[in-house]
């Protein structure tokens, strides 16, 4: 087995502790780069009565890659006025050693001046990259390390979601997609690029280039046609009336689409099959509508099986919602030292495709770094429901969320009656006046003054059609680009009665 190389990791003392220590696990947590790299961090150095500045300078001398995290604080200055980071840097730099150097944060004003200086001389020097959160970190210092491993003849094939998708070129990305990608990144979370931004910059910026062609995780999340390339990364919902898995199956779709649309579309066929109450406007300036699991959960364990499955596998994730469950199934294992009781506690964030997992935090499909399963668990203790269930079985993760167990109060509204309970805002009853004549989402999303197109279809178009109020003109493909909406019979009689209502 080839010997594992030292990772130096330096930064500040008292800054960016936390950066530190989620890329050590991180590294030691991915198969892949724990087979090659061993962490040092300072702080788990034993006490010694050896000088401290000795003793880093002697471990930068023994490491193989020099990884520096650069804030705002330049740190204690020894007698000539250079602190142990500058050091370390100077140091790996007269050794020869390869030097990845990251800076948190895009405003500089805040910064020390001695910092900034050392900011620029790195600058001056080799590439560095900017930060702004954990999960964007550890995205850009695997690319370097897989880029660096590849490089060195460390390894001869790079990791499934960083290596280059056959036959698939730039043509095959959708620019549209893209520029929707940056456009939220940039509302959601500052992202530094915007829609503006040209394909090949992106995709760079992202680290989704493989010798300039398209990653598997570029096709996957900006794909004009995914599945021509990664067949089995549809996503199959099924729903069974039972509690056993049995033919013929009343419901079942098998989903196509980029990474953010087979998400989009199996929260969607969940949440239309769960049990919800509508709630009045005496509660707040819009009808509340409450499911049964709560919306977060279902989104929650999606997002976990899309995002953390096995792209390699030939099988898909399956969403299954059965009479008394919700299971939700996807390829793949979990990574060490991940265990099924580690998912109930504080634990690391290591996603098994961190390419795929970065655009998906950017654009707040995911939260928090490790703390997905921990949030599902907390809300269904909230919404009392049981707590959600983790299995792997057979090269299968499972997560499995009970149904509430008293069922008949949660029967919804008859889909063929008016329910006179049912309260709409403002903008759902000019949506549903608007949808008197065949409607694309986009002129819907102008009455309602919405530009987010994913939170516009959950919050204000997903109940008026649960609700039987609206209807798909193409119900067989919800995706579809000529995909319109119209008002149902009993649409219709919902909006004559209010309107009768209101005279």
């Amino acid at each position: 087995m080839t010997a594992r190389k030292q990772l130096f990791i330096s930064s500040v003392q008292k800054q960016l502790a936390d950066e530190r220590r989620a890329l050590k696990e991180y590294v030691h947590g991915d198969p892949l780069l724990r087979r090659f790299f061993e962490v040092f961090l300072f702080e788990d150095l034993p006490a010694s009565d050896r000088r401290a500045d000795a003793v880093y300078l002697r471990e930068v001398e023994q490491s193989a890659l020099y990884v520096g995290l650069f804030g705002n604080e330049y740190g204690y200055e020894d007698t000539e006025g250079i602190s142990p980071t500058e050091r370390e840097f100077d140091h790996a730099t007269t050794l020869g050693i390869e030097r990845l150097i990251f800076v948190k944060g895009g405003d500089d004003s805040a910064r020390h001046p001695k910092m900034l200086a050392l900011i620029r001389k790195a600058g001056d020097q080799l590439i560095r990259r900017r930060f702004g959160s954990t999960p964007e970190l550890t995205a850009i210092l695997y690319a370097s390390l897989i880029e660096y491993l590849e490089r060195n003849g460390d390894i001869r094939s790079l990791p499934f979601d960083a290596a280059a998708c056959p036959q698939a070129t730039l043509d095959d990305l959708s620019e549209e997609k893209l520029a929707d990608f940056l456009d939220r990144a940039h509302r959601e979370r500052a992202y530094p690029l915007t829609s503006k931004t040209s394909m090949p910059k992106a995709l760079v910026h992202l680290n989704l280039l493989d010798r300039d062609r398209p990653s598997h995780a570029a096709v996957l999340l900006f794909g004009v046609k995914p599945q021509r390339f990664l067949i089995s990364s549809e996503v199959k919902c099924m729903h069974f009336h039972g509690t056993e898995i049995r033919k013929p199956i009343p419901s079942y779709q098998i989903y196509k689409g980029t990474v953010f649309e087979l998400v989009d579309q199996a929260i969607d066929f969940v949440m239309s099959k769960l049990a919800a109450r509508v709630g009045t406007r005496a509660e707040g300036p819009r009808a509340p509508v409450t499911y049964e699991i709560p919306r977060d959960v279902v989104a929650e364990a999606i997002v976990n099986a899309v995002a953390h499955r096995d792209y390699a596998s030939n099988a898909s994730v399956q969403v299954m919602l059965f009479a008394d469950r919700l299971e939700i199934w996807n390829p793949g294992q979990l990574p060490p030292p991940l265990t099924l009781d580690a998912l109930r506690k504080p634990h690391p964030s290591i996603p098994h495709n961190p390419l795929i997992a970065e655009p998906l935090f950017l654009t707040r499909y995911i939260e928090r770094a490790g703390t997905g399963t921990l949030d599902m668990i907390a809300l269904c203790s909230e919404a009392k429901v049981p707590a959600p269930e983790f299995k792997q079985e057979v090269g299968t993760f499972m997560q499995i969320i009970r149904r509430p167990e008293s069922q008949p109060d949660w029967q919804p509204e008859s889909k063929g009656q008016v329910g006179a309970k049912l309260a709409l805002s403002r903008h759902q009853v000019e949506i549903l006046g608007k949808c008197l004549e065949d409607h694309a989402i986009t002129d819907l999303m102008g009455i309602a003054g919405r530009s987010d197109r994913t939170k516009f279809r959950h919050q204000v178009l997903a109940p008026l059609l649960e609700d039987g109020l609206l209807e798909m003109t193409i119900p067989d493909k919800p995706t579809s680009s000529k995909q319109k909406y119209r008002l149902t019979a009993k649409g219709k009689a919902w909006l004559n009665a209010h309107l009768k209502g209101a005279d």
